[in-house]
């Protein structure tokens, strides 16, 4: 569905993004996972069409789009901070894009994602009313709406915690399945991206280090960088880590101890 051919970015002659290709399938929960400053916002801003690519090709249903402007991409992002209207309540900010675009969700078809995301008594709120988890499912719910191709969260778990992060996390897998709806998410947390993502792409200094499953990642790291990045968060988050594979691999088991 979507394929990114040789990827390279760079800013004054300083390569942020180099040779970067992979494809992701239909209906994928891709997670992009490295440390700060690694280029996985710009790899998120350059799918998104918010940075040009300095050479490549970015193919989406066998349409080369790398020089299709953000507008006309008709991919999704939520962002980090949810940029929600304060002035607006929770359900006009839900319909906003509607506004422009009115045809693309029934009024039946906003109510179903309101209730899949469990906002229906929030609706009335003032966004200064609402928890750091009603936000984030509002800023979902707003960006569902307009039926994107792909959707693209920015640290999307980032500010919440304990059960809120959880329950978030069930409903961004729910949704991916339910819509077969291609998701990619930047996150810096390897605990997240491993629960979370049916594959996990790891750069490093803007170079993929390894694009797989997670239960690969974890038994069979293909890099220094990768084991050392990964694994060591095993020892930090033993219990997550087992409630997603069972019995740990036996490279991820030693590497917990």
């Amino acid at each position: 569905m979507l394929e990114l051919k040789n990827i390279k970015k760079s800013y004054d002659n300083k390569t942020i993004l180099n040779d970067i290709s992979l494809k992701i399938e239909t209906g994928e929960i891709v997670s992009i996972l490295g440390p700060s400053g690694s280029g996985k916002t710009t790899l998120l801003n350059v799918i998104l069409g918010l940075t040009e690519i300095s050479s490549g090709q970015i193919i989406f249903d066998g349409q080369d789009l790398s020089k299709v402007p953000m507008q006309n991409r008709g991919f999704n992002i939520v962002f980090q901070d949810y940029a929600l209207f304060p002035n607006l309540n929770a359900y006009d900010n839900i319909i906003y894009g509607l506004r422009n675009k009115p045809g693309i969700s029934t009024p039946e078809e906003v109510a179903e994602l309101v209730n899949l995301l469990g906002l229906k008594e929030h609706l009335k709120k003032r966004i200064d009313q609402l928890s750091g988890g009603q936000k984030q499912r509002v800023a979902l719910a707003r960006t569902l709406v307009m039926k994107p191709k792909i959707l693209l969260l920015d640290e999307p778990l980032s500010a919440l915690d304990g059960v809120i992060k959880e329950s978030i996390k069930e409903r961004i897998q729910l949704i991916a399945k339910q819509y077969n709806l291609t998701t990619i998410i930047v996150t810096h947390d390897p605990e997240e991206a491993l629960t979370l993502s049916d594959k996990v792409l790891i750069i490093n200094e803007g170079k993929i280090s390894q694009f797989d499953r997670p239960q690969v990642i974890v038994s069979q790291p293909q890099t220094q960088f990768v084991e050392k990045f990964i694994l060591s968060q095993l020892r930090i988050k033993r219990d997550n880590i087992f409630r997603l594979f069972g019995n740990l691999p036996a490279a991820a088991a030693g590497a917990a101890r």
